[in-house]
């Protein structure tokens, strides 16, 4: 992953639906997305890239679909999280790491009483993670990872000190309670909340009512064949939401961000 510097030098942003295109800027793009001012719980944020006709992946993994902006968004979304909540098969298909962080971005973070890097929690009913999973071995900090009480017990047996096992369960000791989750993280002071999925964790947290907002990237691509969609589930759940900024860049993505309609 390119630093942040890197990738906004080489991308040029214009907000829209303004009487004037604005350009944006680096110190512009992170105002425009940061968390609610007085927050007095999570906030829990999702970001996905999409094809135009709606394909999450290629090949089975998002990659694919990115250009620079959508780093750049990426990386300014990370800057801003306390902690990053993705599922343990999106961790494992997309060989996620722990969260990199840029000296300036490190000095932004402490100025805003927030800790240096941003750690990951993986979510997994299960609990049952190897200990050569990208994410345990290449992180500065441990990462959290949120699993049924029936799991804990065995997952703090492999993993050790690699990571902080946390039961999330709820009445349901055999489930993941994503409610619960939010609960545990904010005990830990960790209530700016981005997800970066899979898609069926981003569908679990709208079936649950949980996400606030939506940062939704759209590649100018057509994927066709059966790419998964960004969030999918069991049920449908019509969430009205309403737009708090759009963007594009020359190369012709386009960068929306969603909050939740209250």
């Amino acid at each position: 992953m390119p630093s942040r510097r890197a990738a906004i030098d080489c991308v040029r942003f214009t907000l829209m639906g303004g009487p004037v295109a604005e350009t944006v800027d680096e110190d512009r793009l992170v105002e425009l997305y940061a968390y609610p001012a007085g927050m007095r719980g999570p906030v829990v944020r999702g970001n996905a890239i999409a094809s135009v006709d709606g394909g999450a992946t290629t090949d089975g993994t998002s990659g694919g679909l990115g250009g620079p902006g959508d780093r750049a968004v990426f990386g300014v979304l990370r800057e801003l999280a306390d902690v990053i909540v993705v599922g343990a098969g999106t961790a494992r298909a997309e060989n996620y790491g722990g969260a990199q962080m840029s000296a300036a971005q490190r000095g932004r973070r402490r100025h805003r009483g927030q800790s240096e890097i941003p750690p990951i929690a993986l979510v997994t009913r299960s609990g049952n993670l190897g200990r050569d999973l990208a994410v345990l071995t290449d992180s500065e900090v441990p990462p959290l990872v949120l699993t049924c009480t029936d799991a804990a017990p065995g997952a703090r047996q492999r993993l050790g000190g690699g990571a902080e096992v946390v039961d999330a369960s709820g009445t349901d000791p055999a489930q993941v309670d994503l409610a619960v989750a939010l609960l545990r993280l904010g005990e830990r002071g960790l209530n700016r909340v981005l997800t970066e999925g899979g898609p069926s964790l981003l569908g679990s947290f709208v079936t649950a009512g949980l996400l606030d907002e939506m940062c939704l990237t759209t590649a100018p691509l057509l994927v066709g064949g059966g790419a998964v969609r960004v969030a999918v589930g069991a049920a449908e759940v019509l969430t009205p939401m309403h737009r708090a900024h759009l963007l594009s860049d020359d190369d012709g993505y386009l960068y929306g961000h969603y909050r939740r309609a209250r």
